[in-house]
């Protein structure tokens, strides 16, 4: 499909005050293709709103139902444009995000999402390999053939065995999807729920095996912080785990789930 500058909109998910959130800002001015640039919050405050000004960024507050489904669905909602990406405020983008994306786009039929690979900040060091990235790039690999992007079979396989794609890193393609992708409940696996609905749609997960974006692992972030509140984290996998599994093949696949995540959290 052909997809220009103007057709995309980077949505930044603000949230209290992150020390992070400037290089999240100065990573999306700096795309090779700039594009429109907004920010949401459910925790207006100075920071925030001095940070939007200074970028020139129209700010929107989100005085209705809060939590990270509904400020995640209030942002993509105030996107204008054909697609979107929730800019995440502690993660930092590549400046060929955005030309990349448009690239890729042009060469897939019906896409739902785009998404990339991504690598990790960890006390502001780049880590381009660890446990965790090398499971993900694994089970992502069938979807590094182009012919493969479209087979619901494939991209359900890869959801039943955890949630290897990068929620910072995808585009939604919104004239192709529900109107709201995110379901209010889960604390931690937002995306992995929203990942299970789309897969079961007609259309393309189109995946850039380059690391495009940079997720930042810090003692504060949600991850780090539901995965130290491991009962939580753990019903929620089950849950998921729940929708591709019997009961007895999803207790097995929690054994290992777990201990793969104890490298996504500082502690």
């Amino acid at each position: 499909m052909e997809f220009g500058p103007k057709d995309h909109t980077f949505a930044i998910c603000a949230y209290k005050e992150s020390p992070f959130l400037r290089e999240c800002i100065e990573s999306l001015k700096h795309q090779t293709m700039p594009t429109t640039i907004i920010m949401a919050t459910a925790t207006e405050n100075d920071y925030i709103r001095n940070l939007a000004q200074e970028y020139q960024i129209p700010l929107y507050v989100n005085h209705g139902p809060c939590g990270i489904a509904d400020d995640w669905n209030f942002a993509y909602h105030h996107s204008m444009t054909r697609l979107v990406t929730l800019a995440h405020q502690d993660d930092r983008y590549h400046p060929q995000y955005v030309e990349k994306m448009l690239s890729d786009l042009k060469q897939a039929k019906h896409p739902l999402i785009y998404f990339t690979d991504y690598n990790e900040l960890r006390n502001g060091e780049n880590v381009s390999t660890n446990q965790l990235l090398r499971i993900k790039r694994l089970m992502l690999l069938p979807l590094r053939l182009k012919g493969l992007h479209g087979s619901r079979f494939v991209r359900r396989r890869i959801l039943s065995l955890g949630n290897p794609i990068s929620c910072p890193s995808v585009t939604y393609i919104k004239e192709h999807l529900p109107a709201t992708i995110f379901i209010p409940g889960f604390k931690s696996n937002i995306d992995w729920q929203a990942w299970e609905l789309l897969s079961k749609l007609k259309g393309d997960f189109v995946y850039q095996k380059r690391p495009l974006t940079w997720h930042r692992i810090h003692i504060e972030s949600e991850t780090s912080v539901s995965i130290n509140n491991g009962n939580l984290r753990a019903k929620e996998d089950y849950e998921m785990f729940l929708k591709f599994w019997p009961k007895w093949m999803a207790r097995f696949l929690m054994k290992f789930y777990i201990k793969g995540e104890d490298s996504n959290t500082m502690e």
